[in-house]
């Protein structure tokens, strides 16, 4: 079985890969905050990350207040840091946007999302430890997009031009995860993340599947995202995150 250092390695070749990439208006920012949140990522993976896992939880990519600030998928600060005991020095991506500023973890701005989830979590397991022997949480994606105005744009929103190669770097590196932390499932949070995981996976026989994603922007999931997601959870025979 490969080790945590073969993933260590293989997030500093997606740090670099994708941030050789270019990105044509509308986006105007992007950020990486696995170059700039390098200190507090590697200390989720070497924390949480130790193979092997049953069930591998996939986000698109970083929320403005989520990882974006903490290096955390999902990475509401208040989780990472009271309910994962996560805190590092975090550097200012360059260039930043002003109306997006990066305070690491003296940013006061809540991410729904990642509240939501780990909040779920926390509710079933007090002790994060527990969660993590068995499940662990990841990004397709780890850049940021930013237009001018201060507008998250998603990788879906992308031109084809411009998502071939992001997802080329982004593909290979969940097989390097998969390869690692050998989940029997991989349940994508969102259809995006699901789709990706089904393209990038098609050759192995890992199982792919789906569960609401906890935005704010769904309808769905503001009617009462945890029991949903329980409900879609059970269905596929994993416990419940709340």
């Amino acid at each position: 079985m490969k080790n945590l250092d073969t993933l260590l390695q293989a997030t500093s070749r997606l740090a670099r890969a994708v941030s050789k990439l270019q990105f044509a208006a509308p986006i105007t920012h992007v950020y990486n905050p696995l170059q700039y949140a390098s200190v507090p990522h590697e200390q989720y993976l070497r924390k949480y990350a130790t193979p092997p896992k049953r069930v591998l939880f996939l986000g698109m990519n970083p929320g403005p207040f989520g990882m974006a600030q903490t290096g955390v998928p999902f990475g509401d600060v208040s989780m990472v840091r009271d309910y994962l005991g996560i805190e590092a020095p975090v550097q200012k991506p360059k260039p930043m946007h002003p109306k997006r500023p990066v305070d690491g973890f003296a940013c006061s701005r809540s991410e729904v999302s990642g509240s939501r989830l780990w909040g779920a979590i926390a509710d079933q397991w007090s002790n994060p430890s527990d969660f993590f022997v068995d499940h662990f949480v990841a990004n397709y994606c780890p850049l940021v997009f930013m237009e001018e105005s201060g507008k998250n744009r998603t990788p879906d929103k992308l031109p084809s031009a411009e998502q071939a190669p992001l997802y080329d770097a982004c593909d290979a590196y969940l097989r390097e995860l998969v390869d690692v932390l050998q989940p029997e499932i991989v349940v994508g949070i969102g259809k995006f993340a699901e789709a990706r995981a089904k393209a990038a996976l098609a050759e192995t026989p890992v199982r792919v599947a789906t569960v609401l994603h906890p935005s704010p922007a769904s309808p769905r999931a503001n009617r009462g995202w945890a029991s949903e997601a329980e409900k879609q959870l059970r269905a596929l025979g994993i416990r419940a995150l709340g």
